[in-house]
């Protein structure tokens, strides 16, 4: 098996402007963007949520990913907040009837994740099966889309989560999405007005997960 090692830096190439050390979700620069970004959890954030015109510009930046044969194999699915307490008794059905609750305390927060003064937006992996292109390069493009959700939301100065659980493997869910029967749910994207500073999570060294590959 041969022994890969580390990538060092080796000089050429202009460097870019670091951020100050600590702060995060930097919009001096698109670099900055990319190396800062950070999640908040819903509880997080707060209203007010993007404007019909910000949600469809985060919706075009979501859409402009890598994607192998141009199939755009995925959709978004924004539950608009008129819709979040039919949304909320679709998600309680579900987990009812899935996971056998009939009085649970997890139901309070089963509805809660309908979050009213937040965007929400349901990622639908919708790959051709029968198409040249491999699924998984579908799905991987899927899973650029919910990113790319992200940072188009930081970069109008909002933040956002990316989260799955128990609904975003919810048949009833993903159906009542208008998911057909081989698409998935990537996940919900919530996005709102940062209520909280983010903290920055642990990262793996560079050094571990960058290899330089040796034959």
């Amino acid at each position: 098996m041969p022994a890969n090692s580390p990538v060092t830096a080796h000089g050429g190439g202009a460097a870019q402007r670091l951020s100050p050390p600590g702060m995060l979700n930097d919009r001096s620069s698109a670099f900055a963007l990319l190396s800062t970004r950070r999640s908040l959890k819903p509880k997080e954030l707060s209203g007010p949520a993007p404007d019909a015109a910000a949600l469809e510009q985060i919706l075009r930046v979501g859409a402009r990913v890598p994607d192998h044969g141009k199939l755009a194999p995925w959709r978004f699915v924004v539950v608009p907040p008129a819709t979040r307490g039919a949304f909320a008794d679709l998600l309680e059905r579900a987990y009812r009837a899935e996971q056998g609750a009939s009085e649970d305390a997890n139901l309070t927060k089963v509805r809660e994740f309908a979050h009213p003064d937040l965007a929400l937006i349901a990622v639908l992996s919708a790959p051709q099966p029968n198409h040249k292109i491999p699924v998984w390069e579908q799905e991987l493009s899927a899973g650029a889309a919910c990113l790319n959700l992200l940072h188009a939301a930081t970069a109008l100065g909002f933040a956002g989560a990316w989260l799955t659980g128990w609904a975003a493997y919810s048949s009833a869910v993903a159906q009542a999405l208008g998911a057909a029967a081989h698409e998935r749910i990537a996940g919900f994207v919530f996005v709102g007005t940062p209520a909280a500073q983010p903290t920055e999570r642990e990262r793996p060294p560079i050094e571990r997960v960058a290899l330089m590959w040796n034959p």
